[in-house]
């Protein structure tokens, strides 16, 4: 007892779990129905991870859990419900990366809690099963209503108004399910709105109808619930008129009346307005972002005829449902040879004689067909070329046509065996034929080996003729090649030397060489000038250097002890990259002799 009452609370906490969640996101506050109950029902198809598994997964799982095979009205209990939504999952985690798998047993426990509590207090059926699953999985809602359409249509491509009515009925338990009975309940009158009654429905005007803009007010949800998922992840540089958002996702609203005045999806959704704008202005819906210049050139196209002015919203198909194709007369089964047109009858001497009869020269095919039917020593011969002697056909036809003969007579019930004579005639048929196999086969074995001989040593020889022709061929082009390569390099060679001809022959190149020399002469005259200048300036720091010495030695003599009292002062770096150092004494003297050098950082220091 105590056991069973954990797991009574156990379900019910599962049971509330989905609820409470959605509860916590706060999808009461949205003013418009249909956008409160699309918003519900996607966060119950993410939360369940149906948006993984399209419509064609959909398929294939009532496929193998056989539901393709029960009639529509058949109940399906708790238990085999589970199976069902397990396979589901399974197969979805198999089809997932590794580092992208969904907790199983958790979507299990979500997805049959829902559909249970969606139901309420009816039964199960085949067709609620598929109608719920297919109208909350992913994929595209051409491809979903086009499966529903298949699940409540006739043999003629009609759909039957009574199971689009059983149809609706269980595809509102889902708004219902979620708190949204009073909006999109279902009614008697639910299959009116959406279609006359006196007309007759296909698939095209199914597709019409329940994707038009705007779609029946029943259905109005699922339409959106497919552009909420498409919108999800859309992102807008725009900045929200209310809420001073500088970037929106999902759709964006634009009033039609109020100039340059957006909101976001959540503004717009609760009924959010300042300045001039009101609630009763009409709004555009986006579910994409073009730029400016972007919708100028489409405009600008579509003026001058580029694009078309308006995309066929979706593909249209025939009227009458397509037959499977019927593919026996493409692959035949392979026949028995002369099976059907074979006639034997026993002679005085016991062996049996085939008779042919329906059409002439019939005797002459049964070599093929036997050949084919068989892989027989004649097919061998086929292919090595050999030519069988009309005998030999003739009798091979014959001991085929006699054991395609007995297989017949075998599979058809016929006592074949019914008497001592007929067993001994029967064994001695099959020891010919053994024997007739036996001798072709090595007949047929000795001819290949001699044909393989003759073949090898024609194609010794006539590889011996190709390789003498390959080296002739080599040893031309060679020469050929040597003496082009010869001819190039000669005219390469005449080409690089200048001649005086052709240097008077061009005043262009001339005046450039004199200009390159005058230019020469000047840098050579200012590198002179600048050396001489580096010698004065030399001899000068020589002498600058004596006069230090003699200073820094009379200075020591005066005060011996003042260099060892003061501190010597550091050069100061900055220790930014950019900036360069206040002093440096060092520095500046580079390429300098040690003397110099030596004699600057003493008068530094002093």
């Amino acid at each position: 007892m105590i056991e069973e009452s954990g797991k009574r609370r156990r379900t019910m906490a599962e049971k509330r779990q989905l609820f409470m969640e959605m509860r916590a996101q706060n999808f009461d506050v949205i003013r418009l129905s249909t956008y409160r109950t699309a918003c519900k029902l996607r966060f119950v198809q993410k939360r369940c991870n149906l948006h993984l598994v399209d419509i064609w997964n959909m398929i294939e799982a009532f496929r193998d859990n056989g539901l393709n095979t029960l009639d529509h009205n058949t109940e399906i209990n708790v238990s085999r419900l589970e199976t069902i939504i397990s396979s589901i999952y399974y197969q979805l985690n198999k089809r997932l990366p590794s580092t992208h798998q969904i907790s199983v047993e958790q979507s299990i426990s979500l997805l049959l809690n829902f559909m249970i509590a969606a139901e309420g207090h009816g039964k199960l059926t085949v067709f609620s099963v598929k109608a719920m699953l297919a109208t909350m999985c992913g994929g595209k809602i051409l491809d979903k209503l086009r499966y529903v359409f298949s699940q409540i249509s006739d043999s003629n491509g009609l759909m039957i108004f009574t199971k689009f009515d059983q149809f609706l009925k269980e595809v509102l338990k889902l708004p219902t399910a979620v708190f949204e009975g009073p909006s999109f309940g279902y009614t008697e009158h639910s299959v009116r709105t959406c279609f006359p009654q006196q007309k007759k429905v296909t698939l095209n005007m199914f597709l019409d109808t329940l994707m038009a803009d705007p779609p029946p007010q029943c259905l109005v949800w699922l339409p959106l619930m497919h552009r909420l998922a498409h919108v999800e992840n859309v992102f807008h540089p725009v900045e929200c008129s209310y809420c001073r958002c500088e970037s929106m996702m999902g759709f964006r609203y634009r009033c039609q009346q109020c100039h340059n005045y957006q909101l976001c999806q959540n503004c717009f959704w609760r009924g959010h307005a300042n300045g001039s704008h009101s609630n009763q202005h009409q709004m555009k819906e986006h579910s994409s972002w073009k730029s400016p210049a972007k919708k100028l050139s489409h405009a600008i196209s579509k003026s001058l005829g580029c694009v078309p002015s308006r995309e066929p919203p979706r593909p249209v198909f025939p009227e009458q449902p397509e037959e499977p194709l019927d593919l026996a007369h493409i692959v035949p089964p392979r026949p028995l040879a002369n099976m059907n047109d074979t006639m034997v009858t026993h002679m005085s001497s016991g062996a049996p004689t085939p008779t042919k009869r329906g059409e002439p020269g019939g005797s002459g095919s049964a070599p093929r067909e036997g050949a084919m039917g068989r892989g027989a020593p004649a097919s061998s011969c086929a292919r090595a070329g050999l030519r069988c002697s009309p005998d030999a056909a003739g009798r091979l036809a014959d001991e085929h046509a006699l054991i395609a003969t007995y297989v017949s007579r075998l599979q058809s019930g016929a006592r074949v065996l019914d008497s001592p004579g007929r067993l001994d005639e029967e064994h001695r048929l099959i020891a010919r034929y053994a024997a007739r196999l036996a001798a072709e086969a090595g007949n047929a074995v000795s001819e290949r080996s001699s044909l393989s001989a003759g073949h090898l040593a024609f194609s010794f020889d006539a590889n011996k003729q190709q390789r003498q022709l390959i080296a002739e061929l080599e040893n031309k082009n060679s020469c050929q090649v040597g003496k082009e390569i010869q001819r190039l390099r000669l005219e390469h060679e005449q080409a690089s030397q200048p001649t005086p001809e052709k240097a008077q022959q061009n005043p262009t190149l001339l005046a450039e060489l004199r200009l390159l020399r005058q230019r020469k002469d000047e840098l050579e005259q200012r590198m002179s000038a600048l050396q001489e200048s580096r010698r004065e300036l030399m001899v000068q720091l020589e002498g600058l250097m004596k006069l230090l010495k003699a200073q820094a030695a009379g200075s020591a003599n005066s005060s011996p002890t003042h260099g060892a009292a003061s501190p010597m002062p550091m050069p100061v770096r900055s220790t930014s990259a950019g900036s360069t150092p206040t002093h440096v004494p060092q520095d500046s003297l580079a390429g300098v002799g040690g003397d110099v050098q030596e004699a600057f950082t003493q008068g530094e220091y002093r």
